[in-house]
């Protein structure tokens, strides 16, 4: 049953993949700290991109940065965008968003701009605190027994 649901799965391989990181916390906790912040950026689609090219260039580790990203995924995009776009409105001073009068040609001004600001103002929170977390998380990690999943006993049972 669980092989039918892709993110369960693919979330639990990367927290092993975590899990299995012969870093130092250090390290793995910049990555996942820099995974979160570009995680919680408005660049949906392209964040993994973006995570591997930041971790190649700021030499962090990569598997990490991975695992933070997945932070923004299909089930809670809408609630972190939403908070996003509302925190940057707040603080740009910018009236809530009117739908009758909305035009394409404003979008980045009336859309863009609160959610560049209030994924900055969420991102770099996040980031400080998941690296927090994740220097004191890694050395615990290291001995936990993550089962395996389990095996089909034949090729039939589709």
């Amino acid at each position: 049953m669980w092989r039918r649901w892709g993110f369960f799965r693919q979330f639990k391989l990367n927290l092993i993949r975590l899990a299995r990181l012969q870093n130092e916390p250090d390290a793995v906790a910049r990555g996942m700290a820099l995974g979160l912040f570009i995680g919680f950026s408005p660049t949906f689609g392209c964040q993994m991109l973006l995570a591997l090219f930041f971790a190649f260039l700021f030499r962090q580790n990569k598997i990490a940065a991975f695992v933070g990203v997945w932070v923004t995924n299909p089930l809670t995009a809408p609630l972190i965008y939403g908070l996003e776009y509302q925190v940057g409105r707040l603080l740009l001073g910018l009236p809530p968003l009117d739908t009758a009068n909305f035009s394409y040609r404003s979008l980045g001004t009336i859309v863009g701009a609160p959610l560049l600001v209030g994924s900055l103002a969420l991102g770099i929170p996040v980031a400080i605190i998941g690296y927090s977390i994740t220097v004191r998380m890694v050395p615990s990690m290291r001995y936990w027994k993550i089962p395996r999943w389990p095996r089909r006993k034949n090729s039939q049972e589709l």
